[in-house]
């Protein structure tokens, strides 16, 4: 199906809207710093928890989960545990509250709260930190850049925009070309408007997807009506053994291809790297991205964790009715799309805008294509605005000029803008394709991430000292081991973790522990639960009435019970859309029996 006028209209409806929306929202975002950075901590939780969702929502996300839908099948629903998606249970239950107490601007200025302004290590643990954020920031603009021209590339051949465009390129960088000029447009929005326009954008957009997707998911309902899916046996089963055993030899050999390639075959200790993985990243608190932003900008530390709570709830059913909406069209008339790259070769990331392309009907298709451009332009805009926060508040205002009046720092927050959109794109030209960011962002930069970040929040001797070198040690060794190693980044995460780690210990040991008044301060204040006796003797020799905090045992509880209930957001459009109408009972059940309990032993007791 070609793009017609309606659809067209809808999205230059949406473009317009948004460009409206950075000028209506320009004089509020200028009117200081925290204003354009942070809403002024002024926004309600349930919509910066939309927005979170949204920027979450991006289109080389989707893709890859399209992708892994239609190979794996009900299985791919344990893939994402790559990031890990569970990371936002830990963050609902403590960590979100713990993280907004300290009322920073960034993780880098969140960093003065547990190791002060002063002392060995604490220039270098804040640089650190600052580099990291960066690094990751580029490393999600490149993938989102990646993405967006490969999905953009399907809706308008390149033969047809040729003639006009007054140079050569290449068959292999059209998807880069139409990077190029998305970008520059959400750049625009994005810089224009700070965080005010970005999450009021973001829940415009959002309101655009939740209509799209679950139309698409009707659409595939009605098809699935009276007919069979071409799959393998075992691909409608969540569940798995040690191995995979997907074999799609005889329906659709490059899907067994794929999962040769991706070195998921033997399942079981994919799942069990994951998870070791998984639950150390997520004990680590969110990386320094817009995620963290999001949480930092609420009002209060219990508006963080309903807000982080809300993420879950309302992406995963909304955006798996798309994934399996459209995984099932593609399943169904698998002959009738064309996913074949300029190569000849079968790239299943092709497969989200091959099918919107052929079965959506005049009108959802431009509600869909609306709703994914500004899920680019969402992420995009997210990440972008904590790379400019990193840079003005944690650079600029910092070390350069701390008494920069408001006109220089907005100026500023400008030109950071487009010097970070210009490298971002220039680390997408470098990526052949949206899985090979993905996994080194995940399974390679994050990993030496973990480590330092652990000991942060539960070790009362660990210090500025330990968090440097030990950031300086996974940084470096995620960088180097790509060109040593074979196989999956999330296979030598072990070691990446163990260097790290190391690091830390003898780093922290390098250096006297961190002031006493600062650590008192920052048990009182955050309150985490952990190793912290020494700290607790000192508090409660200031404070006898002080209680330490004795929730490890409810949080993990806790944590058990949302991560549950997150698989069964996850599996619920699969089943839905499926017709597999008692295993939609039994996951509606389960997920009734989990919202009654945590409604006692988490909402019920939240507090600041």
């Amino acid at each position: 199906m070609k793009l017609q006028i309606i659809d067209v209209l809808i999205l230059l409806a949406y473009l317009a809207t948004m460009v409206i929306i950075g000028f209506w929202l320009r004089k509020k975002a200028s009117a200081n710093k925290d204003s354009y950075l942070m809403g002024g901590k002024s926004l309600p939780w349930y919509m910066l928890g939309l927005s979170d969702a949204s920027d979450m929502f991006d289109i080389s996300g989707t893709m890859w989960m399209v992708a892994l839908c239609f190979v794996y099948g009900f299985k791919s629903i344990w893939i994402p545990w790559l990031w890990p998606v569970f990371n936002q249970v830990f963050m609902m239950m403590f960590l979100s509250k713990w993280l907004r107490r300290s009322n920073a601007n960034t993780g880098a200025e969140w960093l003065q709260t547990r190791f002060g302004k002063a002392g060995p290590g604490v220039k270098a643990s804040h640089i650190i930190v600052i580099a990291f954020a960066l690094i990751g920031c580029l490393g999600f603009m490149a993938y989102g850049f990646v993405g967006l021209g490969k999905f953009v590339e399907i809706f308008i051949p390149w033969n047809i925009i040729k003639p006009y465009v007054p140079f050569d390129v290449s068959a292999g960088y059209v998807p880069h070309f139409y990077g190029i000029v998305f970008t520059v447009i959400a750049m625009f929005y994005s810089i224009l408007g700070g965080m005010h326009s970005i999450v009021l954008g973001d829940v415009i957009k959002y309101m655009v997807m939740i209509v799209a997707c679950l139309a698409v998911g009707i659409i595939a309902w009605q098809h699935m009506d009276g007919q069979k899916l071409n799959i393998p046996t075992g691909w409608n089963n969540p569940f798995f053994g040690w191995k995979l055993d997907l074999d799609w030899s005889g329906s659709i050999p490059d899907a067994g291809k794929k999962i040769a390639e991706d070195g998921f075959g033997l399942f079981g200790i994919f799942f069990m790297m994951m998870l070791l993985k998984g639950v150390f990243a997520s004990l680590a608190g969110p990386a320094p991205n817009y995620d963290m932003q999001k949480v930092l900008s609420t009002r209060s530390p219990k508006d963080a964790s309903k807000m982080t709570g809300f993420v879950s709830i309302i992406l995963l059913p909304v955006r798996y009715s798309l994934v399996v909406g459209l995984t099932v069209l593609a399943l169904l008339y698998y002959n009738q799309i064309n996913i074949k790259g300029p190569d000849g070769v079968a790239d299943f990331e092709r497969i989200l805008p091959a099918a919107i392309n052929t079965f959506l009907p005049v009108g959802i298709l431009g509600l869909v294509l609306t709703g994914l451009m500004g899920a680019f332009m969402g992420t995009f805009s997210g990440t972008l605005n904590a790379a400019q926060a990193y840079i003005v508040n944690d650079i600029y205002l910092k070390y350069i000029n701390p008494q920069a009046r408001n006109k220089k720092v907005l100026y500023m927050n400008y030109l950071t803008g487009v010097v970070v959109v210009i490298v971002g794109v220039a680390f997408g030209f470098m990526a052949h394709n949206v899985n090979d960011i993905l996994q080194w962002i995940v399974g390679g930069l994050y990993g030496g991430y973990v480590a330092a970040n652990i000991l942060k929040w539960y070790w009362w001797r660990f210090n500025a000292s330990g968090f440097f070198w030990g950031m300086v040690a996974g940084i470096i060794a995620a960088l180097i081991m790509p060109y040593f190693t074979t196989g999956l980044p999330l296979y030598w995460w072990p070691l990446l973790f163990a260097v790290s780690m190391a690091a830390s210990i003898i780093g922290t040991y390098m250096a006297p522990p961190t002031n006493e008044a600062v650590l008192v301060s920052f048990y009182k204040t955050v309150r985490p639960w952990g190793f912290w006796k020494p700290v607790h003797a000192l508090v409660v020799c200031e404070d006898p009435d002080f209680q330490a905090n004795k929730n490890f045992k409810l949080d993990m509880f806790n944590v058990a019970l949302g991560t549950v209930a997150q698989l069964c957001l996850t599996i619920l459009p699969m089943y839905a859309i499926t017709h597999m109408s008692s295993q939609l009972f039994i996951v509606l059940a389960t997920l009734l029996v989990i919202g009654i309990i945590l409604k006692r032993t988490w909402w019920n007791k939240l507090e600041d």
